[in-house]
């Protein structure tokens, strides 16, 4: 730390100047001592954090800034980059990088719109033994400068693949509707045998998803539907930790604030892309949706096999 003091001002004071003020500090150190400590070859330590330190700033550059010490040493360790997580937390204070962390959601106000009662079948157990045993779906607001934009999403409870969202300027119950087809969408065009049939999809009781044109769709694709109690966040809790990381980790992120519409939808879609294929998560053991989803495939597969 002291050879590093020297160092940035040395230019200005001089080395000598510099070493009779720290004496005077009670932190002794000779001119002849930084000259030797400068003349010295950088030691084991020194040369790994060079070489490690551009790997650490890499991988949180490329994971939108969010890991903590914690996921950028996970990270590292897939690539087969060998480094402690001490060395990772010491190299990310070096730089300067830290992970985010969320903050408290503000909730949204209702909408008034023809109604149904549907009973919590989820009760919070949303983790079951496989996908598409439980659907969990929710949706947000973001501020932009033509006004507010609203962020539906629906994704697997098993695995947390965000598996439908949509972005829309009214919190109707098309909002959510159309998130609700996508997902059956993109499970239909990964395996065209997939029935919907049964599928439980747990939301709170926002009047979009309580509606009776939000019933008829889950309906018409064979869905069963399941709602939280009133005022209740812990019975969506799932989804809640879902949009509390895409607001962490995306929206608030960007301090010059959204344009658009079309600006939040674009960055959406790379960020739920990034979430099922690249984000590691540590309910997950530190693989990302994909992987639990091919994980669970493959071993289904083998069982097929043994019988």
């Amino acid at each position: 730390m002291i050879v590093a003091f020297i160092d940035a001002y040395k230019a200005l004071f001089g080395v000598e100047p510099i070493c009779r003020v720290l004496r005077d500090h009670d932190l002794l150190i000779a001119p002849s001592t930084y000259y030797a400590a400068k003349s010295r070859p950088p030691s084991a330590r020194q040369q790994s954090d060079e070489v490690r330190l551009e790997d650490v700033k890499r991988i949180h550059r490329e994971n939108y800034g969010v890991y903590g010490v914690r996921k950028v040493w996970h990270a590292l360790q897939r690539e087969g980059i060998q480094i402690g997580r001490d060395q990772v937390a010491r190299l990310m204070r070096r730089a300067g990088l830290r992970g985010v962390s969320r903050r408290a959601r503000a909730r949204r106000g209702p909408v008034s719109e023809p109604e149904v009662r549907v009973a919590d079948l989820v009760r919070r157990e949303w983790f079951r033994d496989a996908p598409d045993v439980v659907w969990v779906s929710d949706f947000t607001h973001v501020l932009t400068r033509e006004g507010w934009v609203y962020v539906s999403f629906l994704q697997d409870a098993f695995s947390r693949h965000i598996l439908g969202f949509t972005v829309a300027t009214s919190k109707t119950t098309e909002l959510v509707s159309r998130a609700l087809d996508q997902a059956v969408s993109v499970r239909r065009r990964n395996d065209v045998t997939f029935l919907a049939d049964g599928v439980l999809v747990h939301s709170d009781a926002g009047s979009q998803y309580t509606s009776l044109a939000y019933s008829q769709k889950l309906h018409d694709h064979g869905l069963v539907g399941s709602i939280g109690r009133v005022g209740t966040a812990y019975d969506n809790a799932l989804m809640e930790s879902t949009i509390g990381l895409f607001k962490t980790e995306l929206i608030h992120a960007r301090a010059t604030g959204w344009q658009s519409r079309q600006e939040v939808e674009t960055a959406t879609a790379r960020w739920v892309a990034w979430f099922n294929r690249d984000r590691l998560h540590g309910e997950l053991g530190h693989q990302t949706p994909i992987e639990i989803e091919m994980a669970y495939a493959h071993q289904r597969g083998q069982s097929r096999q043994a019988a």
